[in-house]
Order: structure tokens, then C-alpha cells, then sequence
């Protein structure tokens, strides 16, 4: 395991309130990934920044995201949902695989943890941007 995933795997099991700094900077050090990589379904795990989306997708008992194809995918899977596809767009200076939501003026950015791990950064305009980057994790359970 490398250091970067030792730090990552670090702060999922952190309980409470985690540093928005400390998880861009992993962000920004882990490798870009093509759209055709998230090809699966992935449980969702999030990172306690105070961003309001963390209580928000507590709330509603996110399990993950589902990516049939790059032009399939279901963005919120609720353990208990509008559709996106994902494209490559540039995000904090590098390109990497991005769901583009059909519905929201949402993108989430996807970076390379491990072969079943990527982190992401949520770009939300209804969220005001003081409340930062919202940042979540997805690791590959199918696919």
C-alpha cells in the first residue's frame, strides 16, 4: 500500500470532523482516471468537512453510484433516483473522469486511489461556495 492510500484510508476511519485540506491534498496528488474506469457499482463512504452534502446524503442513507456506461449512470443510489453521464473535464488543474449530473448543476471529479477506490470532489452551484469542495470516496463492489 502506498502512502498516499495509507493517508487516504487514514481519514475514511476518522471519526468527526475531518480537515477540507487535508483531503485536497490527496485529491490533488492522486492520479487522473479515464470515464471508462468507473464502469461499475460503487458504495459511497463520505468525509465529515462540515459541507452541508455530508448530512445531507447521511440523511438519506446514500449507498454509492452506478455506472452502467459513460452515458448511464444512476448519481445517487439510496439505500431505501435522475440520471448523469461522465465525461473528462479539468478539475483543480488536471484532467480526469467527471459525472456530469442531467438534472443539477452538479459535477463530481474523480481521482486513483487503488484498483477499486477513487476519491471524489463534488462541484455543486447551489451550494455557496464558502462551504468549500465536498469531498466523498467510492470504492468498487461489481463492475
Amino acid at each position: 500500500m502506498s502512502s498516499l492510500e495509507q493517508k487516504f484510508e487514514e481519514l475514511t476511519k476518522k471519526e468527526g470532523h475531518v480537515d477540507e485540506a487535508d483531503i485536497a491534498a490527496i485529491f490533488d496528488q492522486s492520479k487522473p482516471v479515464e470515464p471508462e474506469y468507473l464502469i461499475g457499482q460503487w458504495e459511497g463512504g463520505s468525509f465529515d468537512t462540515g459541507h452541508p452534502t455530508h448530512e445531507l446524503l447521511k440523511t438519506h442513507n446514500w449507498a454509492g453510484k452506478n455506472f452502467h456506461t459513460v452515458d448511464d449512470v444512476e448519481p445517487i443510489v439510496l439505500y431505501d433516483s435522475a440520471g448523469a453521464r461522465l465525461r473528462e473535464t479539468k478539475f483543480r488543474g488536471v484532467v480526469s473522469a467527471a459525472m456530469i449530473y442531467d438534472n443539477f448543476p452538479i459535477i463530481d471529479s474523480f481521482r486513483y486511489i487503488s484498483h477499486n477506490v477513487v476519491i471524489g470532489g463534488m462541484n455543486n452551484k447551489l451550494i455557496p461556495k464558502e462551504a468549500g469542495t465536498y469531498y466523498f470516496y467510492l470504492r468498487k463492489i461489481v463492475g
